[in-house]
């Protein structure tokens, strides 16, 4: 018997959700902002690939579901920063359970852990 809704349409909570993170680069870019209020600039370095304009557009749609939030800064030059809203943390679960999918499926710890260690740190070897 099947339990799920016989369509996907926009009363579907998961076609809904998959609307939302299924778009190119937006988990990416929630996974980077789970660690932090981020600069245009800073996500920009950390989604190699992705241009200008699609971060933009990315970022207004996650602003306009109230997963991401934009703080303007009265300086000069003029800052902005982007954080996750209540709503955006609340995407970070699933985003876990796509990392954990990813280091288990998909990508090879090891080689991961030796292009990600950061400067200073000291990634560790497999034998």
């Amino acid at each position: 018997m099947r339990t799920m809704r016989a369509v996907h349409d926009q009363d579907c909570a998961v076609a809904c959700t998959a609307d939302i993170i299924g778009s190119k680069w937006t988990a990416v870019i929630v996974h980077d902002l789970s660690e932090g209020p981020r600069r245009f600039s800073e996500l920009e370095r950390a989604c190699p690939g992705i241009s200008p304009r699609t971060l933009s557009e990315r970022l207004d749609m996650l602003e306009s579901q109230s997963i991401v939030g934009r703080q303007s800064y009265p300086e000069s030059p003029p800052r902005v920063e982007y954080e996750l809203t209540a709503k955006g943390k609340a995407l970070l679960p699933i985003i876990r359970a796509m990392s954990d999918f990813g280091h288990a499926w998909l990508v090879d710890d090891a080689e991961h852990a030796k292009t990600h260690a950061k400067p200073g740190e000291h990634s560790a070897r497999v034998a």
